[in-house]
């Protein structure tokens, strides 16, 4: 995979499925590098494969399909370019499209009411004078903020405490048909003090659920309520009693009780969330504690699907397995699960109807592709990956497992680039801790292999998807175990003739951008390294970072370890990567590094994007994500080139130690000589 290949990159999202079970609507997004913004549509797809799928909207950003119970009707987001999500309506029979809200900030997913009559959807109601409601007056010249919360701002989304959000619910117009008819306006359900999300119907129409922070000490912990309210408005009634997270909530079909993803026990003082698993929980509407359904020491949910699916007495979960998401169906009344997808893959969402189950699967060759389940078969329905696997510049991974110096068992893969080598070698190192690589298109580790690289990668201690005790082996205790693995499967997967164990560098993001400074702390083995929207301080991280005032004692401790404070033994050539408007990782944290870095002469250059969040290399610009492949692959061609001599003992050819540069808006930028802290230079 080249960087520029991003444009063929077709990820689906999670299928809704018509109440009658025969056809599937998922949404489909893809990078537009041209325009440098996403584009995303519907496609229809029959669930029995007896057609391919087709393109159902031609809207610029189409999302989050959802088919009312009486199936007459498909009601999803649409965004024009530059513009808000904003919920539609579209008659299953044929006929166009029409636009139902204009909510100022945008609108949530929709959800619809049994009747078929009714939306419930979330917003953030923005105060007044804010965000664009005051005609003429920019962000800069906003009045100033007080700010009184610990929680008052989220990585991506900005200061929330001024656009709280809220539940609202949205009659269908009397005839959907007629245009000219005056749209209904939504009514505002609740007040979001608690920040409300997740909303759900009750079976009788009368009451929503929803998921709040209401109590006492909601500044000061993690703990998320059920609440109830009655569609009509008024006091919200607490459902859940005990310190969980919930999320998700869902209405059994006799709406005596709620299941819901969540986080049962965050301990005394609501914070004990490192490495907890999510899992499915039962509580009931009268109230009461959370009662789990599945061991969250043993079942965490990895899927992204934005409900609790109960169909047929069953809940629909997918659960993290050695780096891959397998689809579990949950008896309701106790009995034992059913794994309806496992092996290699990664389960993505999924929905149901008519006694069918749809769900959008990954592997590391795709991004995601539509599957029927039905009892006794399973059968692929679409190919949105087939335009970039026709490129044959996407490689398999290959399995292994390690032993760290204790013993454990350390597992992870290996991707190696055609022909015999050795090839140069990547290490990566992910975020989290608690996430886990598997069985995804992945691609970084793609653009890495087809430059020519080996991608060595593993799941070490803190990672999710081996149990609660493998996750929290590296609670206070980052740097130690974790570092131990990482290194014990490297060494091991370097045994292998095809990989060059000279040849070595390192690149983590996040909590593995912290590592993989620390590493750099510790030793000169490899040739080079990037940092990217990496924790470097610990310190200023708890006061700069939007989960930094819980998450450095929760996962750190009261001691932890600081890769800036040791910066000085860094002698490695380090890429430190940062976005500017990172608020899960300040850019302060690797201006630091960089900082430290050249004042001590290390080979070193900080590449800052404007604009950009953490999640820059998931969900960034195009263009953003294809300079920053650009520049990543420069980095390794300048410090670890995959075009070597033929012999290690003849000198260094012209090739492999010129300057490569790359072009960069249309100007040059060129990495610094070895053995200078200059940063690059642009002419």
């Amino acid at each position: 995979m080249r960087p520029a290949d991003l444009a063929l990159l077709r990820t689906p999202g999670v299928p809704a499925v018509s109440p009658d079970g025969r056809m599937a609507v998922v949404a489909v997004g893809r990078p537009d590098l041209d325009a440098d913004c996403y584009r995303g549509q519907l496609w229809a797809v029959p669930t029995d494969g007896s057609a391919p799928a087709r393109p159902l909207t031609s809207g610029a950003r189409d999302s989050a399909p959802a088919f009312s119970p009486d199936g007459r009707w498909l009601a999803y987001l649409s965004a024009a370019d530059g513009g808000h999500p904003q919920l539609h309506v579209l008659p299953t029979a044929g006929g166009a499209p029409r636009r139902l809200t204009d909510a100022p900030l945008g609108a949530g997913a929709p959800v619809w009411s049994p009747d078929s009559r009714r939306l419930a959807f979330v917003a953030r109601v923005p105060e007044a004078g804010r965000y664009g409601t005051a005609e003429g007056v920019p962000p800069e010249a906003e009045p100033p903020r007080l700010v009184t919360r610990l929680r008052h701002r989220v990585d991506d989304v900005g200061y929330t405490a001024d656009r709280p959000s809220c539940v609202f619910v949205l009659d269908l117009p009397a005839d959907p048909f007629d245009d000219t008819a005056e749209l209904p306006q939504a009514r505002q359900v609740t007040d979001g003090r608690g920040e409300d999300t997740d909303v759900a119907w009750s079976p009788d129409g009368r009451t929503l659920a929803f998921v709040s922070a209401r109590h006492a000490r909601a500044d000061r912990d993690l703990v998320r309520d059920v609440w109830l309210v009655p569609v009509t408005g008024g006091e919200p009634r607490r459902v859940t009693r005990g310190r969980g997270e919930c999320r998700l909530p869902a209405f059994d079909p006799a709406g005596a009780a709620l299941y819901v993803t969540a986080r049962p026990d965050l301990g005394p003082d609501g914070l004990d969330v490192a490495a907890r698993g999510l899992t499915l929980c039962r509580v009931p509407v009268a109230g009461g504690p959370l009662q789990p359904v599945l061991d969250p020491r043993e079942h965490h949910r990895g899927d992204d699907t934005p409900a609790t699916v109960l169909a047929g007495g069953a809940a629909l979960v997918g659960v993290e397995r050695r780096g891959s998401v397998a689809l579990l169906r949950v008896p309701l009344d106790g009995g034992t699960p059913e794994t309806l997808v496992d092996g290699p893959f990664t389960v993505r969402g999924f929905g149901t109807g008519g006694g069918v189950v749809v769900a959008t699967v990954a592997h590391d060759r795709s991004a995601g592709e539509l599957v029927a389940l039905t009892p006794g078969r399973r059968r692929l329905l679409t190919g949105f990956g087939s335009a970039l696997g026709a490129t044959g510049r996407l490689h398999r991974s290959t399995e292994r497992t390690a032993v760290a110096p204790d013993g454990t068992r350390v597992h992870g893969w290996v991707t190696v680039p055609e022909g015999p080598g050795p090839h140069p070698v990547l290490l990566t190192v992910h975020g989290g801790p608690f996430t886990q690589y598997g069985w995804s298109l992945l691609d970084e580790t793609q653009v890495y292999v087809s430059a020519g690289y080996a991608v060595v990668q593993c799941n070490p201690r803190g990672s999710s998807g081996y149990g609660e005790e493998h996750a929290r082996a590296v609670v206070g205790a980052w740097g130690e175990r974790d570092a131990d693995d990482v290194l014990a499967f490297l060494d091991a997967a370097l045994a292998d003739p095809a990989l060059d164990a000279d040849r070595v560098g390192v690149h983590g993001g996040s909590y593995g951008g912290f590592l993989t400074a620390l590493l750099l702390t510790r030793t000169d083995r490899f040739a080079a390294a990037v940092v990217e929207r990496a924790v470097t301080d610990p310190v200023s991280f708890a006061g700069s970072s939007d989960i930094g005032w819980w998450y450095a004692a929760a996962y750190m401790g009261p001691d932890p370890v600081s890769p800036l404070a040791e910066a000085a033994r860094i002698r490695t050539p380090t890429l430190v990567v940062h976005s500017e408007q990172d608020e899960r990782c300040p850019v302060e944290q690797g201006r630091r590094l960089f900082v430290a870095l050249q004042q001590r002469g290390v080979p070193s250059a900080l590449l800052l994007f404007p604009g950009e969040g953490h999640e820059l290399s998931r969900s960034g610009r195009p263009r953003h994500r294809l300079a920053r492949f650009e520049h990543l692959l420069a980095w390794w061609d300048r410090w670890l080139p995959v075009e070597v001599q033929a012999s290690r003992s003849r000198a260094p050819s012209a090739d492999t130690t010129s300057r490569p540069s790359i072009r960069v808006q249309g100007k040059t930028a060129t990495w610094p000589e070895p053995g200078t802290g200059s940063p690059p230079s642009i002419s």
